[in-house]
Parts: structure tokens; sequence; C-alpha cells
């Protein structure tokens, strides 16, 4: 075995991880190694680890780099250490073991596995059906991050009107996502149904600018207000995880004032500049948990004022 096919031993708490293979480029364009993805996630874990803690995880794997072929993983293999948590829920036909991330020494076991972007559940293992988060994903049609930034705008207001504090996230891929913190009262389908009526009301409201037709064919230029993500064993990018792109881009928490930067765009951190990021904390004091009912009562009125039910696709 050379010296730089040596393991990497890693301290994290009580635990020392292996990283195998640590000099193993996984970015083939930026020279990013296992290792530096390894020592990335162990830098960001204080910051990163609450928001997995108790969720089942999609693991998103490239062995071979992002160059190569990558999958996603749901099922753990028997071989994964006794000591990383699971979570067996239910699926047609049977069940699936998923990873649950609860400490550092996970997120370092994950990275020498190659997972370069953990995807969480909007729901924790313990109530699988009841979610805590509910997520508004705002892609561009196009190159126009502009038509984004006004959309998180849009909904941002919106959501004041509906008394649900929210927060705003990069995902390190193409867009932005729009976060609310839930009570775990209401199931997947009454909070998908909800997070379509609010887009309805935007789109009713901009029907040139945004829509909610699932179609592309459909969309003519305009955002789609995508909530498709609301639903059981559905998944959302984990913040301060790190996206399998050229320049290896971070999910990275904003403040609302961030909109107002032109310059803004979903890949604004990357791996090598997180430590400027981690100098602030957007979501440091984060809203508490909301229950639906209210503002389902003050959705249902302006979806009756701006009859959004016909006119948002």
């Amino acid at each position: 075995m050379t010296a730089e096919q040596q393991p990497k031993r890693v301290r994290a708490g009580r635990r020392t991880v292996d990283i195998s293979r640590p000099e193993k480029v996984l970015f083939p364009e930026d020279g990013i190694t296992k290792a530096d993805l390894a020592g990335h996630y162990r830098t960001v874990a204080r910051r990163m680890l609450p928001h997995l803690r108790g969720r089942p995880l999609m693991l998103e794997r490239h062995p071979d780099g992002i160059d190569g072929p990558g999958f996603m993983q749901k099922d753990l293999p028997d071989h994964v250490p006794d000591w990383i948590h699971r979570a067996e829920l239910p699926k047609e036909g049977g069940t699936v073991t998923y990873a649950v991330c609860d400490d550092t020494a996970t997120l370092l076991y994950l990275a020498d596995q190659a997972c370069i972007t953990p995807h969480r559940f909007l729901s924790k293992a313990d109530r699988p059906d009841h979610p805590d988060r509910l997520v508004f994903d705002l892609d561009p049609p196009g190159e126009d991050f502009a038509l984004v930034r006004e959309a998180a705008t849009g909904l941002h207001a919106l959501l004041d009107e509906l008394e649900l504090p929210s927060l705003l996230m990069s995902t390190g891929s193409r867009g932005l996502h729009v976060v609310v913190a839930l009570d775990r009262r209401a199931p997947f389908d009454d909070v998908r149904a909800f997070a379509r009526g609010a887009a309805d009301v935007l789109a009713a409201r901009h029907p040139d600018r945004f829509t909610t037709e699932p179609r592309k064919k459909a969309r003519r230029g305009r955002l789609y207000l995508d909530v498709q993500r609301n639903a059981y064993a559905q998944t959302s990018v984990t913040p301060y995880a790190v996206r399998a792109r050229r320049g290896a881009p971070v999910a990275a928490p904003l403040s609302w004032t961030d909109l107002d930067d032109p310059e803004l765009t979903a890949r604004r951190w990357t791996l090598t500049t997180v430590d400027r990021l981690l100098e602030e904390n957007p979501w440091q004091d984060p809203p508490r948990p909301r229950s639906l009912k209210r503002a389902q009562d003050l959705l249902g009125a302006l979806r009756a004022q701006t009859g959004s039910g016909v006119a948002a696709r």
C-alpha cells in the first residue's frame, strides 16, 4: 500500500473514523479529494447536525468522483458499522433501512463512502408521515436567477401574510429553497395541499412570471413553484451539504437581505469558501415550529379573493 493509499484517521468525539484512500480525487477539475470532503463535513458538523439528527437520509454517492457514475442509496448495506443509527420505514411491499446521521463520526463515515451529498427527509424517523419542514423549491426556467430571487421575495411576503415565518437557503445546485418549520401535527397530504394552495395564490398574483404547471411545455418560460418535495420519503438537500458539481458548491443558509444582492446565485458558497460562510449564521435564531391551522384559514380567504384555483396554472 502506497503512502497515498494509507487510510487517514480522523477523531470525532469518542470515535476515530478511517478515511480510506484520502487522496482519491472526487472533483477532478478542482483537485478536491476525499480527505477534503471529510474535512469539510468535520468543519461544518456543528452547524449541520441539527438539520440531520433523527432524519432518514438518501445518500448521493460518487465512488469514482463526480465525473464517474453516481447513484442514490436508500438501503444501508449490512457491512455498515453497528454504531451508525438506522431507521427502518415502510415502503410498498416491504421496508427500507435508512441511515440516520446523529453525530460527526457518522458524517465522516458517509464522506469515506464518497457520499458527497446527504439528502434529508422533511420528517423525522419517529413520525415519518408528519413533516416538521415545508419546502418550496425554486429553480430558474433558464439562466435568469433574478426570477428566482423575485419568486423567493414573493413567497416570503405571502408567508408573512399567512403568519408563517420562513427561512431561505441556496441549494448549491440551481435555485433557492424557502423553508417553513412545522409542529408535526399535520400529515404530508395536508402540508402538500397547503403548499400547493400558497403556490397557486402567488402564481395567480403574477401569472406572467410564475406557474404551478408541472408540464414543462406549459410553463412558457415562467418559474415553476415546485412543492412536490412535501411528500413521504421525498428529500431535500441538507444545509451545508456539498453538491456534486464543478467547484464543489455548498447548500447555504441565507438571510432574506441576501435577495437584495443582484450577484446572488445558487452556487455562491463552495467547499473552499466555507470558512467565510461560517463567520455568520443567518439561521442562528430560527422561528419556532408553527401549526398550519391558522395559516390554512388565512390561505382559504386569499384563494377566494384571487380565484387562484383556476388562474394559477
